[in-house]
């Protein structure tokens, strides 16, 4: 086992940072490991790029919608886990306790919603992206392009920039690299597979990486437990874990309260007091779930893979099986944190309170939680099994990050590019779905040191707060879009502007004040930042909700004729609709067809990244003509719903044992 030791100079009082020089996943059977892992990962991202049909958009965005169950539950966990989950749910239950873990308990209801309601719809409606859901539904097309843009912001600030900077941090922790050397290797390999393979490939390597994320957080799960003498050793033993370094520091100079360093002694509890509490119970059980039916049922990443399977019985029991992995994350990450912060309180690392301190630990003056993980893994595993465990955090990242680079891009591709070049051949739109994701990139690397500072450097409180100020709009226009017929475009848009305005008066001055730390409280006005970020979720969706209505009630409605399949009640209707954008495609295919041949070059370049030839691509529907099935075995049907019965009833019982 390696530990670090903290470096005082006898005359200064200055610490040294103990990992300046500590490499520490430098010997053969770590790298072995790694690069073994590697050649498996890019094996299988080969064998299904071969496998697929990547030709056309249907191919390329949606597998040609051929997935069964295991692979559809899989690839939404592992799109889900990215290694912000690894740095943020172990810094977070660090810093707080057990209560971050309420983000992913929620998601086992939720995840149900979205195979039992929204995906019949959007099915029925035959639609590939999110956006083109809404412009089917409502006509027009600003609030469709009103999602994409939102989602392509919420990618890069939330997902993509995270996801990169807690991979880096992790590889910073185990090989000693530049924080940003690090992301540029990650985002090469990720980026490789991505471009080349479309979905299948994707939702491939998704399932092989969730076994290894599981396989390796679970060995270290056990390590970690065995060093601190179990689960009731963990709870005596974390609520002394206070680090003693303070006697170095100039007390003038710090007036530092116990509240910073001492753990909370509501640490164990899930449900926490709705005033005083840091996570209130009002907020974990109402706030999350309206982030949650956000993320869960609206958006790209995640529908994407339910509208791959191939029929809606394998959407349903991927949903289960998604559901049951994600009790997993409290035990395999949650847990490891807290062992973290009792196996090395003075080391600063962990507890660390003090800003120069942390600075030269870890890179930010706000605290040094987030390295609870990673500190872990090089401290507690054993040669060899400590590669696995930088293979599984690669796993979860480029899982992760090659999943939104997809979804961005078939975002990017289908409702951005093709406003702009109506007349944009098939194999066009492949190829700048692909170029698109190294522009996003190169906008996420430029935004890390933002992700660095906030929050309290608590990287789950940051991916969180900024979804609660612009998600509970769109999750209230599709719950409303999806379920009330009498809801009209004019309401749908006026609803997401007066959201948008809302979120924005809070998020804007957060982000001017800063969070501010335990020790530096932020200056941004109580009344502007008083209200959690969880409670502010809840009035937003709230405000928005009613807005839409209103607006909705005061102007005419759409008449069913454009609703069949549409809308939930509608949604075995056999008769034939009149799509309200049906002008602008019609418009759009006829542009594509008069379009001139196309150079040498660019036959090559499609070719190379797996676009058919011009003769194919006329031939090529653009999505799937027939619309799907969406009725079902009985005896399948029952099964899956006992079984997401159980779900529900395992997931009631944790709640309440943790409560």
């Amino acid at each position: 086992m390696h530990t670090h030791t903290l470096c005082v100079h006898s005359e200064t009082g200055e610490m040294e940072n103990p990992l300046s020089d500590k490499v520490s996943v430098n010997n053969p059977a770590d790298l072995s490991i790694i690069v073994g892992y590697f050649i498996m990962v890019i094996g299988v991202g080969i064998w299904s790029m071969f496998r697929t049909k990547r030709g056309t958009v249907g191919g390329y965005f949606l597998a040609g919608r051929s997935m069964t169950w295991w692979p559809v539950g899989a690839s939404l966990f592992a799109s889900n886990i990215g290694s912000g989950h690894f740095v943020g749910l172990a810094g977070t239950g660090a810093a707080s306790g057990i209560a971050v873990g309420g983000f992913e308990w929620n998601a086992l209801f939720i995840v149900l919603l979205l195979g039992w309601l929204f995906v019949p719809v959007y099915l029925t409606a035959g639609v590939i992206t999110m956006p083109q859901y809404l412009k089917k539904r409502f006509g027009g097309s600003r609030i469709s392009l009103y999602l994409s843009v939102i989602s392509l912001f919420l990618y890069i600030f939330t997902k993509i920039s995270v996801d990169m900077f807690s991979g880096a941090v992790f590889i910073q922790q185990a090989l000693g690299w530049n924080i940003y050397v690090a992301v540029i290797t990650l985002l090469l390999i990720t980026a490789l597979y991505t471009v080349t393979g479309g979905l299948a490939a994707l939702m491939y390597t998704d399932t092989f990486q969730t076994f290894v994320i599981i396989a390796g957080a679970f060995v270290l799960t056990g390590f970690s437990f065995a060093e601190v003498g179990g689960y009731s050793a963990l709870v005596v033993k974390y609520s002394s874990a206070i680090p003693s370094n303070f006697s170095s520091m100039d007390p003038r100079r710090y007036n530092i309260s116990p509240d910073c360093y001492t753990p909370r002694p509501d640490a164990f509890s899930l449900l926490r007091d709705p005033t005083t509490g840091d996570l209130p119970w009002p907020g974990v059980v109402f706030g999350i779930a309206i982030v949650g039916g956000w993320y869960w049922c609206t958006d790209q990443v995640i529908v994407q893979r339910c509208l791959a399977a191939r029929s809606l019985t394998h959407v349903k029991a991927g949903c289960i099986m998604c559901g049951y992995l994600k009790l997993l994350p409290m035990f395999l990450m949650v847990f490891p944190g807290m062992i973290s912060r009792v196996l090395y309180p003075d080391t600063v690392l962990v507890g660390c309170v003090v800003p120069e301190v942390c600075k030269r630990v870890c890179g930010t003056e706000v605290g040094c939680s987030n390295i609870a993980y990673p500190k872990l893994v090089v401290s507690v595993m054993p040669n060899g099994l400590r590669g696995l465990m930088l293979a599984v955090m690669l796993a979860a990242l480029m899982s992760s990050l090659a999943s939104i680079f997809n979804s961005s891009s078939t975002l990017f591709t289908m409702d951005i590019w093709t406003r702009i070049r109506p007349q944009a051949a098939e194999r066009e739109l492949i190829i700048v779905g692909r170029v698109w994701v190294l522009c996003i990139v190169a906008i996420s690397i430029c935004w890390i040191p933002v992700v660095q500072a906030a929050q309290s450097g608590q990287l789950f409180d940051y991916i969180q707060s900024v979804s609660s100020y612009l998600a509970p709009p769109i999750a209230s226009v599709f719950l409303l879009a999806v379920f009330v017929k009498r809801v009209n475009e004019m309401g749908a848009f006026w609803g997401l502007i007066g959201g948008l305005l809302m979120g924005l008066c809070r998020m804007l001055p957060e982000f001017w004040f800063g969070t501010g730390s335990c020790i530096f409280p932020s200056n941004c006005p109580f009344l502007v930042c008083g209200i959690h970020y969880l409670h502010f979720g809840i009035i937003l969706f709230f405000c928005t909700s009613v807005l839409v209505l209103l607006v909705s009630y005061c102007s005419m409605p759409i008449d069913d004729q454009h609703l069949y399949r549409l809308v939930f009640s509608l949604r075995h209707s056999k008769e034939e609709r009149k799509d309200l954008d049906w002008e602008q495609e019609e418009k759009g295919r006829r542009a594509r067809r008069e379009a001139e041949g196309k150079s040498g070059i660019c036959s090559l370049v499609g070719r190379l990244c797996g676009g058919g030839s011009q003769a194919q691509e006329q031939d090529t529907p653009e999505a799937p003509e027939k619309l799907p099935d969406i009725s079902e075995d009985p005896v399948w049907k029952y099964t899956v719903d006992s079984n997401a019965l159980i779900m529900m009833a395992v997931a009631v019982f944790m709640w309440g044992y943790y409560a």
